[in-house]
């Protein structure tokens, strides 16, 4: 007779398959070498310096992606501009990504983009290394296919920012670049984004380290500052003093 406490789960059923796990924001992100249509790449040894969108599509020739790879081409350049490198994966060949983005470029036009050449590299993860080292396989929805997902990675190779988007919804591109601005502003300057932040609005200072930092706040003593408490007090943060991209100056 069986053990019916060998490797059956709860009630007696086979345990459930792991969800994959990926990467946090802060962690390390993981590092690669793939073939793309732009030839191979090793991460993040190729990418040192630099900001970088690593984004997942469930598969070539599928109509919501082709609207996404259009909008990311047209917007390359401003994400240039943010010093950002973009990375697209899915679960096809190398082939199938040549063919699906000679077709875009030959006979796609949606929202008056047509002949639209897709030039950032494409990864061909059929073996899903790569998707699966992200998290872009999620058995829920589908176990051959990778989810929308987006990673924002920093010039130090930590992931700064996590995105996912089901399969019926096509990305935010504005929020996409509004979001790397933030960072960097975040960064540079030593400050948060409040709600609905847009560039050019106040920003947050961090609160208070001590009570008497916290008296002089609501006294008004720092001078700059627009204080709603002593834990919430913003700044001004003019347009012309931050990193945005060509399109919104």
């Amino acid at each position: 007779m069986c053990d019916s406490s060998s490797n059956a789960g709860h009630g007696g059923y086979p345990p459930a398959a792991e969800a994959p796990r990926f990467p946090l924001i802060g962690e390390p992100a993981p590092a690669f070498h793939a073939v793309t249509t732009q030839g191979e790449i090793h991460f993040p040894r190729d990418f040192e310096g630099r900001w970088v969108i690593l984004f997942s599509h469930p598969a070539d020739f599928t109509p919501v992606c082709t609207t996404e790879f259009m909008t990311f081409a047209r917007l390359q350049p401003q994400f240039e501009a943010l010093n950002c490198q973009l990375v697209g994966l899915s679960i096809d060949s190398n082939y199938s990504h040549i063919a699906w983005l000679r077709t875009i470029k030959e006979k796609i036009k949606y929202k008056g983009m047509e002949g639209v050449e897709v030039t950032f590299p494409v990864i061909a993860d059929l073996k899903m290394e790569v998707a699966r080292k992200y998290g872009m396989i999620q058995p829920s929805t589908d176990d051959t296919h990778a989810v929308r997902a987006v990673f924002i990675i920093d010039p130090e190779a930590k992931i700064r920012s996590v995105l996912y988007y089901p399969i019926s919804t096509g990305r935010n591109f504005p929020e996409l670049l509004r979001m790397l601005v933030a960072l960097q502003t975040a960064d540079k300057f030593g400050v948060a984004t409040p709600a609905d932040w847009q560039p050019g609005d106040d920003v947050i200072v961090p609160p208070p380290g001590s009570c008497g930092t916290a008296q002089e706040r609501v006294a008004g003593k720092e001078q700059g500052l627009k204080c709603l408490d002593w834990f919430l007090c913003l700044k001004e943060m003019p347009k012309k003093d931050l990193n945005v991209p060509p399109m919104w100056k």
